[in-house]
């Protein structure tokens, strides 16, 4: 359906290991999380995801466990980055997309748990980019994380620039 009803492409040259973390980007809309479940669907891709736990209500919250969501109190200091970390390194297989931003608005500031959970599972990050006006999703580059932040980060967001989410004003880096 993404690829014969809708149009999109993808180009993907990085190679999937058992354990990684997706970070996924721009995210400007509500209807990434539909493009995505579609191309996790057209690959049998299946991974896990964070979302915001006011999602998980009755009956949306069957529907996103399901299908690999994970609810995050954001109001809570938790120590999920630690709990993600250490089941990566236990589990067989681990593939778990997050968004960085953090939110749909213009976000400069993007949250660095992926980046943290990856570090300490010693797993690596796979850059997916979803680009509106190509109709393109694209992984074309990962990194396993150094523990420079500041340099890795820059070079996170350096390979986002050229993407156009769905709605292009909302996204920064």
């Amino acid at each position: 359906m993404l690829y014969r009803c809708l149009g999109w492409r993808k180009e993907i040259t990085i190679e999937h290991p058992d354990k990684y973390i997706i970070c996924l980007a721009p995210h400007t809309s509500n209807w990434d999380f539909v493009i995505g479940q579609l191309y996790s669907h057209a690959e049998s891709m299946r991974m896990n995801y964070l979302m915001k736990k006011e999602w998980f209500f009755w009956p949306l919250g069957w529907f996103f466990r399901k299908t690999g969501g994970i609810p995050v109190f954001r109001q809570k200091k938790t120590s999920m980055t630690d709990a993600l970390a250490e089941s990566a390194r236990s589990s067989e297989k681990f593939r778990l997309c997050i968004t960085p931003e953090g939110t749909r608005k213009a976000n400069p500031e993007w949250k660095k748990g992926f980046y943290y959970v990856a570090l300490k599972a010693g797993i690596p990050i796979l850059l997916y980019g979803i680009d509106y006006e190509r109709k393109l999703i694209q992984c074309t580059k990962s990194l396993i994380p150094t523990g420079n932040i500041e340099e890795d980060m820059r070079n996170i967001k350096q390979y986002y620039i050229d993407f156009k989410g769905k709605h292009p004003e909302s996204f920064t880096i």
